[in-house]
């Protein structure tokens, strides 16, 4: 089972949105997908609910105490966290994932944000004992603006605390498509290939990552 953390302390940089689009395209590949939800405002659940039942099915996985359960066979397992989460809670999160995706937004806040969750990843690195997979995904971005400009720079440059360069995935524009696939409960890979091409587009480098 390969698992899938979407993970980053400051709210609202679109945790929830990454991980349904990626569960919605794993389960049209034919995957078994588990979904877990362990943010307290529930989007993730609530776009499960709305989930048509003509669309590939995606299972919800519990989570308490720290614990995840799943159904037996899955394949992709999905964990869309909360925010505001460090120390000893932050570690157990990171535990439960092989890949890690930090989905970032393009203002100097979620920037600095974003740096010191890092070192603060990295500076917990002895309660997790193993090794994971780390990339980072410019999110919400308003094309040809100043802000989408300095994220694009920051990121390209950002360096781990190992001194090796973070990888930086792609960036996901901020588009209507999200908005509309979230109301109906599928993902934008569940839309006709014609009305969601560009956006598809820029989600091949991290489907290719976590392919990998």
């Amino acid at each position: 089972m390969h698992s899938i953390v979407i993970l980053n302390p400051k709210g609202g940089c679109g945790k929830s949105t990454l991980a349904v689009n990626l569960a919605g395209y794993f389960a049209q590949l034919g995957k078994r997908v588990a979904l877990a939800d362990c943010d307290p405002q529930r989007s993730s659940s609530d776009w499960l609910a709305l989930r048509p039942e003509s669309e590939p099915t995606i299972i919800p996985a519990g989570f308490s105490n720290g614990r995840i359960k799943v159904a037996a066979r899955t394949e992709i397992l999905i964990i869309d966290t909360p925010a505001a989460i460090h120390g000893q809670r932050l570690a157990g999160f990171v535990k439960l994932g092989q890949s890690l995706v930090i989905p970032m937004l393009p203002s100097p806040i979620d920037i600095r944000a974003a740096e010191r969750f890092i070192e603060e990843l990295y500076s917990l690195r002895h309660l997790i004992n193993r090794k994971v997979r780390l990339a980072s995904v410019a999110n919400r971005v308003r094309e040809d603006t100043l802000a989408a400009a300095r994220l694009d720079v920051y990121l390209d440059r950002i360096k781990l605390p190992t001194g090796q360069k973070l990888p930086y995935i792609t960036v996901l524009r901020a588009s209507q498509n999200y908005i509309r696939a979230a109301e109906k409960g599928l993902s934008i890979f569940e839309f006709a290939p014609a009305k969601t091409t560009y956006d598809r587009e820029q989600w091949k480098p991290l489907l290719r990552w976590l392919g990998g």
